[in-house]
């Protein structure tokens, strides 16, 4: 499954190399998001999910690997719904579904 993941986000880091804008370095990043706001595959940046233990770890169940593929740096900023073009189908709406049904399960606790 961790090679089907870095497979699937190879086109990522190529796409993302071929023009998209990255986010300036020296900007403040993002404030994260309020502990009593519920993640999202739509709305949480991906290194939100990641640096909070409980969302990771469904992410972990979900696409294994995602926090260290190579190009993590150029697409944490991003949401996962933002990601899945670019996810040679690794993220499609079927996952993103599971995956926002496990976190709205994290918000009920």
């Amino acid at each position: 499954m961790k090679r089907t993941l870095l497979a699937g986000l190879a086109g990522l880091s190529l796409a993302l190399g071929a023009g998209v804008a990255m986010a300036d370095e020296s900007a403040p990043a993002p404030a994260p998001a309020a502990a009593h706001a519920a993640a999202s595959v739509e709305s949480t940046p991906i290194f939100e999910l990641v640096d909070n233990p409980a969302t990771k770890a469904v992410l972990d169940k979900h696409v294994p690997g995602v926090a260290e593929h190579p190009s993590y740096d150029m697409f944490k900023g991003m949401t996962l719904r933002q990601v899945e073009p670019m996810s040679e189908g690794v993220l499609d709406d079927a996952k993103l579904t599971a995956i926002q049904a496990d976190l709205d399960a994290l918000a009920k606790h």
